[in-house]
């Protein structure tokens, strides 16, 4: 495990280590909250900006915390203007990525300057944040699995991604698919979801957050109780317990059957439907055996699940895949929808010229591909 680390001066959006410093200073903590609720209504502001803050709470944020810990320090645009990928830089210099992808409005009747106008208002942009640099899962398909852990972020870190991307785009959904395994990262992420969908803050609705794991057990089991509303996705991509073991480094420890149990348990706790990423590789697991494995393990539940066509990553030692041979998506959607019932998409490519599916990292800046998929 990497070296814990510790944050000097600290993230002003870490709200658990700013309430322990007003706590310790006997400030009240109702100024923190108007604080953070005047930073996100004025981006651009301070906390000295923020009316009637008391003299020793500007002393104190001034001597421990900053309002970003974090610098966007390279910033790309997809050539059809969908998706816009941030490098962050973290104060050990450290870097991860968020990915902004907006999708398309529909269509309105308005003319001129007020169809754009209403074009931009109806625009729904998703965030992908990451939740810790590198990952320890060790998905054979995935960029950032090769990378290993090099560390955890904190809370503030991960909702400073937030902060960021609302200068490039008006956020409605939040998606924990960057680097890292968030659930390996938990109180961090869960502090940070609490954040993202505190009415008073930035009020996402918890729906639209989703946290997405190769398959932490204990804490899909928490996930339900503690942050009850929000979103689950479990990265599935192989229906049998013997095949997963050979893209899923974390399949032994985390056995198929005892997973299923653990995420529909969380689906009868919350009453959410789950989310099933499914990442389709040429002759591993894309076949019509494998989708009918696959639907016989879902058939009955509550589920979407969303095929992913496997692009390219940067792969210097192997293993080697290739993507999903042509029409055998198509046959894999069929076969799920028409056979077993179960509501399947396949995933939109967004940004491919910018590798900006997906939290490819630091790796992916100047390479063509694909980044995490576990």
């Amino acid at each position: 495990m990497p070296p814990p680390r510790k944050l000097n001066p600290q993230s002003v959006w870490d709200t658990n280590a700013v309430l322990a410093a007003f706590e310790e200073e006997n400030i009240k903590p109702m100024h923190a909250l108007r604080m953070w609720g005047w930073l996100i209504r004025n981006p651009s502001a301070t906390w000295h900006d923020v009316p009637d803050m008391p003299k020793a709470a500007v002393a104190l944020l001034d001597k421990y915390f900053v309002k970003f810990t974090t610098k966007v320090v390279k910033c790309q645009n997809s050539s059809d203007g969908s998706t816009t990928k941030l490098l962050v830089e973290l104060q050990d210099g450290m870097q991860v990525e968020a990915v902004v992808m907006t999708y398309d409005a529909p269509s309105v009747t308005a003319a001129g300057a007020a169809a754009a106008a209403a074009a931009r208002a109806r625009k729904r942009s998703t965030l992908c944040v990451s939740s810790q640099v590198g990952c320890q899962m060790g998905c054979t398909f995935c960029a950032t699995g090769t990378m290993g852990l090099k560390g955890h972020l904190n809370a503030g870190e991960i909702v400073e991604q937030l902060v960021h991307a609302r200068a490039v785009a008006r956020i409605r959904n939040v998606v924990f698919m960057g680097m890292g395994e968030p659930l390996n990262n938990y109180e961090a992420v869960r502090g940070a979801v609490a954040m993202m969908t505190d009415s008073k803050y930035f009020g996402l609705r918890r729906r639209h957050v989703t946290v997405s794991t190769v398959g932490v057990i204990p804490r899909i089991k928490q996930l339900a109780e503690d942050l009850p509303g929000v979103s689950l996705a479990l990265s599935l991509h192989a229906p049998t317990q013997e095949l997963r073991l050979q893209i899923v480094p974390s399949a032994r420890a985390y056995k198929l059957d005892k997973l299923m149990e653990a995420v529909r348990s969380y689906q009868a706790n919350s009453s959410q439907r789950v989310f099933y990423e499914y990442v389709m590789l040429s002759g591993v697991n894309d076949g019509e055996e494998q989708a009918h494995q696959l639907g016989q393990l879902l058939k009955g539940d509550d589920v979407v699940i969303n095929l992913i066509p496997w692009n390219p990553i940067y792969q210097p030692e192997g293993p080697f895949f290739e993507a999903p041979r042509d029409g055998s998506v198509g046959t894999f959607q069929s076969i799920l929808r028409h056979q077993y019932g179960l509501h399947t998409t396949i995933r939109q490519e967004m940004g491919q010229d910018i590798s900006g599916a997906w939290g490819w990292g630091k790796a992916g800046w100047g390479r063509a591909g694909r980044g995490r998929a576990g």
